[in-house]
């Protein structure tokens, strides 16, 4: 996440960007939590399912967000005839919680999280940008956290710290989303089955309740297997309106791959050891070995012997040989 260190005075003073610009519009958009409890009820192992978060489920939030965040600045350049707006949802050079938080739309959570106490932490921000003025808010949104720590402590990875501190490198969401190389072996075992995002810190979160949305259990929980097989095409087909094409492809197979190791059960080894063979991908197919010798058995030793044999790929090679030194 080196990017957000880049440009620090822009994030800071909108005025760089234009030295019109007087107020910046915070806006909330809540979006429908994840039916945790079903989700939390499935044998995820067993029917080899995996986890999206919640917010990645649907349309891409990009488009819809920032089309009514537009509409909002729409209605500004009503008010003030000629009023300058610029509307940013997760663009440009701007520290979104921070300005959200000046506006008095919640405060920062223990999860490092904008919280609201209507609609906890499951909102999107957006920003407008404008000349017009507005009277800033005048008392910060009180912090609400009290004691509660569920957030820290139940953290798989340890993410998250003491002192409002998130260590991106540990987080679920960072690994599955930003980071386009390998995943590192201590981190592989504490995904779970998380292949996009992580929703752990806001489905502990007291604040967030025990609402669950109506969305299709097979877009939350998606069969790890027939992700594995999706080709450019099919993969283009089913994500292009999706948040989820952020990881791109060879990043959600890398996800599901590691998924699978996770689940530990046999049935995924025909799946795997295909990938290993046949995926054009070396990042998915090294997570694809790493998997096998996760799971262990006759079936996964025979492919990692066969995938050897054939791998040229250094990477590829060396994560064959870790794999067949625990199986």
């Amino acid at each position: 996440m080196d990017y957000l260190a880049e440009e620090a005075e822009r994030r800071f003073d909108p005025r760089t960007l234009d030295a019109r610009f007087r107020s910046v519009v915070s806006l909330g958009y809540p979006y429908a939590p994840p039916a945790s409890a079903n989700a939390n009820s499935i044998d995820w192992r067993a029917e080899m399912r995996g986890r999206i978060a919640a917010y990645a489920l649907g349309r891409d939030y990009h488009d819809y967000v920032l089309k009514a965040a537009r509409a909002v600045a729409e209605t500004i350049a009503e008010i003030r005839p000629g009023a300058i707006t610029r509307a940013y949802v997760d663009t440009g050079p701007v520290f979104e919680r921070e300005w959200a938080a000046e506006a008095r739309l919640g405060w920062f959570g223990k999860n490092t999280m904008l919280l609201n106490r209507d609609h906890g932490s499951y909102f999107f921000l957006a920003e407008i940008f404008t000349d017009a003025e507005f009277e800033a808010a005048v008392e910060p949104y009180r912090d609400h956290c009290g004691t509660c720590r569920r957030c820290l402590d139940l953290c798989p990875t340890g993410a998250l710290a003491d002192g409002y501190v998130m260590r991106s490198d540990l987080c679920i969401s960072y690994q599955t989303i930003e980071n386009r190389g390998a995943i590192p072996h201590e981190l592989r075992p504490k995904l779970g089955n998380w292949i996009f995002g992580c929703d752990i810190c806001n489905d502990v979160c007291p604040w967030n309740g025990d609402a669950g949305s109506d969305g299709d259990a097979n877009d939350l929980l998606p069969f790890l297997p027939e992700l594995l097989t999706l080709d450019d095409a099919a993969f283009s087909r089913r994500f292009t309106k999706s948040a989820v094409k952020r990881a791109k492809r060879r990043g959600l197979l890398r996800n599901v791959a590691v998924a699978l190791g996770n689940t530990r059960n046999p049935d995924a080894v025909p799946m795997l050891a295909r990938s290993l063979e046949s995926e054009k991908e070396p990042l998915v197919r090294a997570h694809a070995a790493w998997a096998l010798g996760q799971i262990g058995g006759v079936g996964a030793r025979r492919a990692l012997e066969a995938a050897h044999a054939r791998e040229s790929d250094d990477q590829v090679r060396e994560e064959i040989r870790a794999a067949q030194e625990i199986n």
